[in-house]
Formats: C-alpha cells, structure tokens, sequence
C-alpha cells in the first residue's frame, strides 16, 4: 500500500478489465499478472475500474473483485486507485466504501453524466462532497466529457479544493488550457493528466504525472519519460513524448479500450474481448495496432 499522507506521483496505467472469451466473466487472475507486469516495468501504480477498464459495464461485484486482485500484487509504496464513479450519490458512495475495504489506496471519481442537463454546479458539489464525507480513503476528481459530456469547471475545482479528503483530480478533457487552469484553481492538489500526448506538458505546467491509456502497453518509455523530465533531461523527455504521441492519438483516442487491449496483446499482455455493446477491432485495426506498437 501506498504511505499514508503520500501524494499521488509518476505514471499510472488505468488497467484494462480482462474478460473470458469463452465466458465473458472477468479473470482475476489475469488482472494480477498484467497488473504486476506493469508495476515492474517501472509504473507508480494502477487504476481499476477507469474508463479504460470499461467501468460502466461492470457489475459492483465484479469491480470489487478486480480491486482485490490487484491488491494480491501491489506492492508497498505504488498506489492502487480505483474508479467509482456511479450516477447517484448513494451508488458512488457504496462503490467508493467497498473499494476501500478492499485495499484502495484512493478512489478516483468522475461526474454522473447521464442527467447531466439536470445537474448545476451546486448539485455537483454537494455530490463530490458527500463522497468525500463517506470516503475512507482520499478522493480525485475526474473530469472526463468525452464520455460524461459534463465538464467540470475549474471554479468547481476551487470550491471542492478545500475539503480535507478531496485531495486531487485528473484532467482527461485533452486540453492544456483547461490542465493549466486546474493547476491554478486548486495549487495544493495532486493534478494528474489524463492524456499520454499532454504528459510532457502537463509536468511543465506543474503536475505530479498522468493516467495514461499508453501506460498499459508502453508502460516503461511513459515512466522513463516522467523521470528524464525529473532528472532536467528534457531533451530526451521531449523525444519520449513525441514517439508517445502517435500511439495515444490512434489507439487510445480512436479505439478505446478494445484497441488498448489489442496493444497490450500485441506486447505480451493479456487483452481479451471489450464487453458488449462495445465492438471488437476489424482484423485491419488489429493489425494496424500490432504494427505502432511493435515497430
């Protein structure tokens, strides 16, 4: 586990949920070995249960599970953070409560989209404040529109900053602007970006690192970047992060996370199959995929 009082650092992977082919149930035992191969390639730690992992399609139960089992390997001083985001408070808070009894050393939290014409900046303060108030363990914000289609403003961002236990947040709208104005809303917080293509940048702008998609099949040149940059060899920081690039932006940003899980196949990994309703690769985007990552 993580110290306590330790701030969240380095390069996390939001670790891709392993299903049976056959079956369809989630394997926890491929969650162990893909999540300790990460960890010794050089990662701070892992996300269970992000958007990478398909979170919206897994049951409670099943996300419990898959916390458990990423415990199993974890070791000592890297962090293990779970998604719990849910559409009401009460869901969040139960999904938040069973993350931490299973050994979550953070929970990681994104806005419930599916009203989200319905919700004001108040009511979503009041949401992330009674996480936090129910929370065993620190709490980061999530801020995802591409998938929540609600944008956290950065004026929320300063308002949520001063509770005890919301101790951060991760930025995945894509815009160093909006990165940029996080960091100033909230300049005690962890900030950590959300896109492989911005981490150069966002540790320039003063964040503590990022969850990047990138980091599930290239998890060694993500933390080799993230330490040139905190050796002063930003030359090669720089060099790491434009060959980061081009697999960020036709993996992970144009085919999610079954394109992830063809990359990680691709380097050894388990990937699997996406669960439905979400859509396998073509045979051509898996090779095209084999052929970024391998190259």
């Amino acid at each position: 586990m993580a110290g306590a009082g330790a701030r969240v650092a380095g390069v996390l992977a939001p670790i891709t949920t392993p299903f049976d082919a056959r079956t369809g149930n989630v394997v926890p035992e491929r969650m162990r070995s893909n999540a300790r191969t990460l960890v010794a390639a050089g990662l701070d730690g892992i996300v269970v249960a992000g958007s990478t992992g398909e979170a919206p399609l897994l049951e409670a139960e099943e996300q419990r599970v898959l916390i458990a089992a990423a415990r199993d390997v974890i070791p000592d001083g890297r962090w293990l953070i779970a998604g719990t985001g849910a559409e009401s408070t009460r869901a969040t808070i139960a999904l938040t409560q069973a993350a931490a009894a299973e050994g979550a050393d953070a929970v990681l939290v994104r806005p419930p989209g599916y009203f989200s014409t319905a919700h004001s900046p108040a009511s979503l303060v009041d949401h992330f404040r009674a996480v936090a108030d129910a929370s065993p363990v620190p709490v980061l914000i999530y801020n995802i529109p591409k998938y929540t289609h609600l944008p956290l403003d950065p004026g929320l961002i300063r308002q949520l900053s001063t509770h005890e236990r919301i101790v951060g947040a991760k930025d995945s709208s894509g815009d160093a602007k909006n990165l940029a104005a996080y960091r100033e809303a909230a300049p005690g917080w962890v900030m950590l970006v959300g896109s492989a293509s911005l981490l150069y940048q966002g540790l320039a702008l003063g964040c503590d690192g990022g969850v990047v998609g990138v980091a599930c099949f290239a998890a060694e040149p993500c933390a080799a970047l993230v330490a040139a940059y905190g050796a002063g060899d930003r030359a090669r920081a720089g060099a790491i992060q434009e060959a980061l690039i081009p697999l960020d932006r036709e993996i992970v940003g144009k085919l999610g996370p079954a394109g992830v899980k063809a990359a990680m196949e691709a380097v050894g990994l388990y990937g699997g199959p996406v669960r439905a309703p979400l859509a396998p690769l073509s045979p051509g985007d898996r090779e095209r995929v084999a052929r970024l990552v391998t190259r």
